[in-house]
């Protein structure tokens, strides 16, 4: 299940109590560094960092490399990195006219 609000300050002390929320991800810092994304690009972001994981849909690349079955922070922010770098690639590519 995922939590989202842009108005943290009406919620329900008991919900952010110790134990009801085991990961917090930090979207402001996803959203620094996604500057200049489309939509398309913020899909692979998720994609990449597996915002789904389910049973249907395996864990993402980096939380199977640390060997989780689940996707944190940081599987946010290097996925975000690694489509910036993609998108670095492919406006320096020269193509000529045919």
């Amino acid at each position: 299940m995922i939590m989202a609000t842009n108005r943290p300050d009406t919620l329900d002390p008991a919900l952010l109590r110790p134990g009801r929320l085991d990961r917090k991800i930090d979207w402001e810092a996803v959203v620094k560094l996604s500057d200049g994304f489309n939509g398309a690009d913020l899909r692979n972001v998720c994609t990449e960092a597996d915002i789904s994981n389910t049973l249907i849909v395996p864990p993402s690349m980096f939380a199977i490399r640390a060997e989780r079955d689940y996707t944190v922070e940081e599987d946010f922010m290097k996925a975000v990195r690694k489509i910036n770098d993609a998108k670095k690639l492919e406006t320096k590519l020269d193509y000529k006219p045919v």
